[in-house]
């Protein structure tokens, strides 16, 4: 109780943090507040916008804006400055200047063949404008280079041994005598085709180079262009290498690079291209494009899937896209992968199936997407749908056979009337369905082979198609019999006397060189196997019938 009667008066609070001494009603000044650790630093203030600084290249609304402007049915020019204006076509958006020598555009090669619907973006050059100011970026601009850097000539290259002066390709292979003549149009530039071992000489530097212009998912892009000629200022030779979209029509690509660099493509081997600059090129007098200073916005094209398809109704295009769920694809495609046969394998399949399907799962939508409108220009071919990241294809009403004429099977059903003369009126529609299933066409090489085959007794045909296991058994072994007994003789050769020996050894000479079989003959597809040399392969002749035969009997009379 002791304690208790010390403490302070009761309206005094115990537990304030507030010093003892000074009561905290009382009225006197305020004490300035204690300085923060960290100072607070001192921006300047913002800088007005003023409306007239403003560049028209950043007025561009952003590519997720939802702008869209529909293009006239005759198209035409949709923007123009002076003489540089924008044009909309059936090859999409391109951009035409003054002096130039064809229409630019973002990409050559991969540009579909379909005149768009609208644009995305307002109609605006990429390229630097000539007489505007340049923009306000934050920074100053450059300060003008006081170094005269030279400009390179091919015809004249620097010296060798000169520092800080990379080295310079000069013009050629040319033939022993000629010189560099300077050219203007592409065949000048060229000159003369180039020979074989030039092509391998140019070529061997560059297989195992890495030193090559990668060509994607765009194809043939417009500063690629500048690319090309900035490796020709090195080397004669550009190596390409193509991935992706564009392999799948190599020759699109190619065609549009030879004509838009001025080159000659000399080998091709796969999706790698090698692109030779021409015996008289010279970097110095080579055209110049201005560079395109960012990615316009794609154009809205017609739509690929359609509901109702060309020459199918809704139901039947439903089901196909139903069948087409439980149909295996015809093969599977990498991302960044080379499909030159893709074309090829999707026509083959279309011979065993009216719906084909390919499965590119792991690639991006825009790619699998541009695939299916290539294979509906080549093929051609009618997209069905683009579900679980596969192209599910209909080869169409006006689908043709690649095989047009009609060809006999390979079990000949038309010329052995394997029904022995019966009265086919009785037979039913869905017997001949079942008849027309079995027949299986055959390309013309391989129906020459039976034939052969079936001449020289190396094959035998079954005339009646429902034998037991016991009579087929037999009839395989009487053709054992017959098959080795043809395999194991030869035709006679009688020499009746020493000149009569001569005379046909230099027959058989004669014969032999008048026919020079190549190599390219034996493999070509226009011509096919005869039958008469297939016998000269299989006859052996007797011994000391050959000429090589004579030449021990000639060394030993000497």
């Amino acid at each position: 109780m002791a304690i208790v009667a010390s403490l302070p008066t009761p309206g005094l609070n115990l537990f304030s943090s507030l010093p003892l001494g000074k009561d905290p009603t009382a009225s006197s000044s305020p004490s300035p507040p204690p300085p923060p650790p960290i100072p607070i630093p001192k921006y300047p203030p913002p800088l007005k916008k003023s409306k007239n600084s403003a560049s028209p290249a950043f007025k561009i609304p952003h590519l997720r804006t939802k702008y869209y402007k529909p293009v006239k049915d005759g198209g035409g020019v949709i923007a123009s400055d002076g003489d540089r204006s924008v044009l909309v076509g059936d090859s999409g958006v391109s951009y035409l200047l003054p002096g130039a020598p064809f229409e630019f555009q973002f990409s050559y090669s991969e540009t579909p063949k379909v005149k768009p619907l609208a644009i995305r973006e307002p109609a605006f050059l990429p390229f630097a404008p000539p007489t505007m100011p340049r923009p306000w970026t934050g920074k100053p601009p450059l300060k003008t280079s006081k170094k005269k850097i030279p400009v390179f000539d091919s015809f004249n290259p620097p010296p060798a041994g000169k520092k800080g002066v990379k080295y310079v390709e000069m013009p050629g292979p040319y033939p022993f005598g000629k010189f560099p003549e300077e050219g203007k149009s592409r065949e000048e530039i060229l000159g003369e085709p180039l020979k074989t071992w030039e092509i391998k000489l140019l070529i061997k530097p560059h297989l195992s180079d890495n030193r090559q212009v990668n060509l994607g998912r765009d194809g043939l892009t417009h500063n690629m262009l500048e690319l090309v000629h900035s490796h020709w200022k090195r080397r004669r030779v550009c190596k390409v290498r193509c991935k992706g979209v564009p392999t799948v029509d190599m020759d699109n690509v190619c065609r549009h690079l030879e004509e838009k660099t001025g080159g000659k493509i000399i080998h091709r081997v796969g999706g790698v291209v090698y692109l030779f600059r021409g015996r008289n090129y010279n970097y110095r007098t080579r055209p110049q494009y201005p560079v395109m200073l960012w990615k316009p916005a794609a154009p809205v094209y017609p739509k690929l899937i359609q509901e109702a398809p060309e020459g199918l109704t809704k139901a039947q295009a439903d089901e196909f896209r139903k069948k087409g769920k439980n149909l295996l694809p015809i093969c599977k495609l990498a991302k960044n992968g080379v499909y030159i046969t893709l074309v090829r394998d999707v026509r083959t399949a279309f011979e065993g199936s009216p719906l084909v399907k390919v499965d590119c799962k792991g690639m991006e939508p825009s790619d699998y997407k541009k695939l299916g409108a290539k294979l509906k220009d080549l093929v051609p071919c009618v997209l069905l749908s683009f579900e679980d990241e596969q192209i599910l294809m209909w080869r169409g009403q006006d689908w043709k056979s690649m095989y047009p004429e009609a060809r006999p099977s390979i079990s000949f059903p038309a010329e052995l009337d394997i029904a022995s003369g019966s009265d086919d009126s009785g037979k039913s529609d869905v017997d001949c369905d079942n008849s027309d299933a079995k027949i299986v066409s055959s390309s013309p090489k391989m129906m020459l082979l039976w034939k052969h085959a079936l001449e020289s007794n190396k094959a035998i045909l079954l005339d009646e198609i429902d034998l037991g296991p016991d009579a087929l058994l037999t009839k395989v072994e009487e053709f054992e019999g017959i098959s080795q007994a043809t395999e194991h003789s030869y035709p006679a050769l009688v020499m009746s006397s020493e000149g009569g020996s001569s005379n046909s050894i230099s027959t058989f000479e004669d014969d032999s060189h008048s026919e020079n079989f190549s190599e390219d003959d034996m493999y070509s597809d226009d011509e096919y196997y005869d039958s008469e040399s297939f016998e000269e392969l299989e006859t052996s002749a007797p011994p000391g019938s050959l000429s090589i035969d004579l030449i021990p009997e000639k060394l030993d009379k000497k």
